[in-house]
């Protein structure tokens, strides 16, 4: 099965020349109602407002993809590595992952093509998709829910979506594009995860599901009758949440089963989350934490983590060195060297908490193997430089997940002859054991990783 890449049908601009939808229209059916997205037809008349092994069998032993993105990136220098191969010499933040040097690869001179603009890349982390901050800028579906797609009911959660310090931004989104709103707060996750409901909470979310899974079927001949309505963009952004919509109700179909299954018991008391975003550092170690407990009781088998240091401010709880900027002004340090020397502790701190991750995964035994050794644990930024805003030299570390690590991945670091880090992305669906030979901009698999 191919993936869908980048298409998205073009169609003439529909002019609303009549009195617009109401934006609370609802196609209603018996019992139900569905709400709408927001239509060419809602908007006000001359558009006033017009926006601008086989790892898939059942009961296999499974394989797990964490991918982890920090929106600011890291401080060029002192991340990437001298020379190249086996034989490269680690860098300053590298050191501080040393005990772990043969569990990873550290790349350097990958980008992901057409992904320009600054900070509006980071919801493409996953996704690849071109020119994010474009008017006509369509999101493609991300890596995880990709995955999600093909082997998500073999677990309770097809997927988990989670953030620091943002609701918003996500790293997740559908094959239509559409986000998947990202949970930042741990206890909730957890709950959801781990805590059982009583039998009557139980059968009501078993009511849901089969309610969830007739709505389409009970508006059809609405749904149809307002699509002959509208115009032809209209009609695309129907198909979309339609599709999205079914979509949705065939995993709450598929997970049906897993609500009259017990959860897992886990020797862990809920977390609690920090209340201050300024506790940024404290939040990742909790959301590190969730993921570990989830891949631990293969709740799941995709999750994806949003760090949004763009939206954080002046962060709390560091020893080293005292923090007096917001993230994201301290990102723009104009090589003051005030601020690169509180960047670079904040660096600091996330490459000990990465440490600190790949030593709890190595800790935990699956057999033969460790939870890092089942799953493959993406860190990177989708800005190699945030001083400066550019997409380009991408920070990227791949751990786990049953490759030959140990090494340095280093291709050419000019801009324009950046090595497409989407073929990775192949790599991470073949050793899931999906059969597919392209994602995205992808060429084919990456190049010098091959599995143990």
């Amino acid at each position: 099965m191919k993936t869908k890449i980048f298409s998205r049908s073009s169609s003439a601009p529909f002019i609303a020349t009549r009195t617009p939808m109401s934006r609370r229209h609802f196609l209603r059916g018996t019992g139900v109602a569905l709400a709408l997205p927001m239509l060419d037809a809602m908007r006000p008349v001359f558009g006033a407002e017009a926006a601008s092994e086989s790892p898939l069998a059942p009961g296999a032993k499974p394989r797990r993809f964490f991918a982890v993105c920090n929106n600011l990136g890291l401080l060029p220098a002192p991340f990437f590595p001298t020379g190249a191969g086996r034989d490269y010499v680690a860098s300053p933040y590298l050191q501080l992952l040393q005990e772990h040097r043969k569990d990873f690869t550290v790349f350097s001179g990958v980008a992901l093509p057409g992904v320009d603009s600054g900070h509006p890349g980071d919801i493409c982390f996953l996704t690849g998709a071109p020119h994010p901050s474009s008017a006509s800028f369509h999101n493609t579906i991300s890596l995880d829910q990709y995955i999600a797609d093909q082997i998500g009911t073999q677990t309770r959660f097809p997927s988990i979506t989670l953030a620091v310090n943002t609701r918003s931004r996500s790293l997740s989104y559908s094959g239509t594009g559409v986000a998947v709103p990202p949970e930042d707060k741990a206890a909730e996750v957890f709950k959801q995860l781990f805590v059982q409901g009583s039998p009557a909470e139980v059968e009501a979310q078993v009511l849901r599901l089969d309610t969830g899974r007739s709505i389409l079927d009970t508006i059809g001949e609405r749904a149809a009758a307002l699509r002959r309505k509208t115009g032809a963009a209209d009609r695309e952004r129907l198909d979309e949440y339609f599709s999205s919509v079914r979509d949705l109700e065939s995993r709450l179909h598929a997970s049906q089963g897993w609500e009259k299954k017990p959860k897992p018991v886990v020797e862990a008391s809920v977390p609690v989350d920090p209340a201050s975003p300024a506790q940024y550092l404290a939040k990742v170690k909790i959301m590190y934490d969730l993921a570990r407990l989830s891949f631990q009781t293969d709740s799941t088998r995709a999750i994806t983590l949003m760090l949004d240091s763009v939206a954080t401010p002046v962060i709390e709880g560091l020893t080293d060195v005292k923090i007096t900027e917001g993230y994201h002004n301290l990102s723009h340090h104009g090589k003051s060297p005030d601020k690169l020397g509180q960047l670079t502790g904040l660096d600091t701190a996330h490459m000990k908490l990465l440490a600190k991750l790949y030593a709890d995964f190595k800790a935990i035994r699956e057999g033969e193997e460790s939870l890092l050794d089942r799953t493959m644990v993406l860190y990177g930024s989708n800005l190699g430089d945030a001083n400066t805003h550019v997409n380009t030299n991408m920070p990227v570390i791949l751990a786990g997940g049953g490759f030959k690590h140990g090494q340095h991945l280093a291709f050419d670091t000019t801009p324009e002859r950046n090595y497409p880090l989407s073929n990775l992305f192949v790599s991470v669906l073949q050793r899931m054991g999906i059969n597919q030979d392209r994602f995205s901009s992808s060429t084919g698999t990456m190049k010098g990783l091959e599995s143990t």
